[in-house]
């Protein structure tokens, strides 16, 4: 505490360009610039490999983060019942959000039937891809695909689920050797740290990552790519908006905390996830964000890896939204029977989607194949806009993974509320700069699990 403390100081003097959520915005708004002006430079391979290579540099970190994280969270536990409670909880919780968020996007798209009307010539030909990889996503494979065929070839894949599991049982493993485990148990809580270090260390390049991922995507597509599908994008906005204000705003105030001032809390993995256009792109600093914020390790540690694949708010919305708007652009009339049946299914399919770039887009092409094959060319209707959508996908889904971890932590009686408020209402300054230059180094421990070998790098 008295190293952070005299250290604040001196961070204080740093200058506003200086702030890594500062140079991600303005990276932005120059791509956005370059992507509008200048298309054919935009649309260059070696800007869109800018982006392209950050993700990938996030990416072959995540697996040995939720590994490292999800180990060491398990084993120091005790109580192997308490894994199990957390873990139903948090399975609970996702299921009736995710619901709320289905029915919202029903709702929404039979209010305003913004498909009427369209006139629209599907082309089946553009999105047979992501038609095939819809067919092979049924669901028993999906539940067999969560089993490994190799623990290398998981994490070599960086599959989510797959090391998810691995994770869970290799702790539970850990945690029955007791004190025979204690040096094993310091060697991943040691790895954990020097992988995080390594996150704030890419984090430096984030900038060029963001401004080469949002100058691509203006430059190929342009405004004028919205067309006449404007009504689409800003119903689904508003729709994400409302669910996110509404839905998690209470939820938030039933804690005891305001959705605006988490949101303003995690404000820089937000713009990180806005130019890269996926939410795994900030797993890492999320996690970090939310221990420090008074959620304890191991439910940060449990639920957000797992949200990834069962708490997609943004793709649920997005599902149920596109579905109904194609079917009223083909004037395909859904029965209340086929609506219902939406919701089922995509209750099954989005739980496939892991928060990367075209995933909503797969998950669709699953959902659609279900209710009503006519309605799968029609894809090809939304395929121009997609990519648009996918930003607000990502950020409500980021946004609902954050929710969730500290609603279960609360719910689980692990949640520092004194922390929380002090976090959230930034009443000291020199907090908010020390987050902005640590938020994403040192594998930050819970007021339960701290050691003070992990407030520094």
């Amino acid at each position: 505490m008295i190293t952070i403390a005299t250290a604040a100081p001196a961070r204080a003097s740093r200058t506003w360009y200086k702030i890594l959520y500062v140079q991600v915005l303005i990276a932005i708004l120059i791509g956005v610039l370059v992507g509008w002006l200048w298309p054919s430079l935009a649309t260059n391979d070696w800007v869109k490999a800018l982006g392209d290579g950050f993700i990938k540099l996030i990416k072959m970190l995540i697996a040995p983060i939720i590994f490292c994280t999800v180990v060491s969270g398990i084993a120091h536990i005790q109580d192997a019942k308490k894994v199990g409670r957390v873990g139903l909880k948090a399975l609970v919780y996702f299921e009736i959000v995710s619901t709320f968020a289905l029915v919202l996007g029903l709702v929404m798209g039979n209010l305003f039937q913004i498909g009427r009307g369209l006139a629209a010539k599907p082309d089946a030909a553009a999105v047979a891809n992501y038609v095939k990889q819809a067919e092979a996503s049924k669901s028993v494979d999906f539940i067999l695909n969560i089993i490994p065929d190799t623990v290398v070839g998981a994490l070599a894949r960086g599959d989510i689920l797959q090391v998810l599991l691995f994770a869970i049982l290799f702790g539970f493993s850990l945690m029955a050797l007791g004190e025979r485990g204690a040096k094993l148990r310091g060697m991943i809580d040691d790895a954990a740290h020097a992988v995080f270090g390594v996150i704030a260390i890419v984090m430096k390049v984030a900038p060029i990552g963001a401004f080469g991922a949002m100058a691509f995507t203006i430059g190929k597509f342009g405004p004028s790519a919205l067309g006449n599908l404007i009504g689409l994008v800003a119903l689904f906005y508003a729709t994400a908006a409302l669910f996110v204000v509404v839905v998690l705003g209470l939820i938030s105030r039933f804690v005891g905390f305001s959705i605006f001032k988490f949101i303003a809390y995690i404000k820089d993995e937000l713009l990180l996830v806005l130019g890269t256009s996926s939410s795994e792109s900030a797993l890492p600093q999320l996690m970090t964000k939310l221990e420090r914020l008074g959620c304890s390790k191991p439910v940060v540690g449990l639920v957000v890896p797992t949200g990834y694949s069962f708490n997609l708010d943004g793709t649920n919305i997005y599902m149920t939204l596109a579905t109904l708007f194609i079917a009223q652009a083909l004037g395909v009339d859904l029965s209340f029977g086929q609506q219902l049946t939406i919701l089922v299914v995509a209750m099954l399919t989005s739980k496939g989607a892991s928060g990367i770039t075209g995933a909503g887009f797969i998950t669709l092409a699953a959902t659609l194949s279900v209710v009503n094959p006519v309605l799968v060319p029609g894809m090809a209707i939304v395929f121009s806009i997609d990519k648009f959508m996918s930003e607000v996908r990502a950020l409500t889904n980021i946004i609902g993974n954050g929710i969730a971890a500290v609603f279960v932590a609360w719910w689980e009686g692990e949640l520092d509320q004194a922390t929380l408020h002090a976090r959230l209402n930034q009443k000291n300054r020199s907090h908010r700069r020390r987050d902005l230059e640590h938020g994403r180094v040192g594998g930050c421990i819970s007021n339960r699990h701290s050691r003070a070998s992990r407030t520094r790098v």
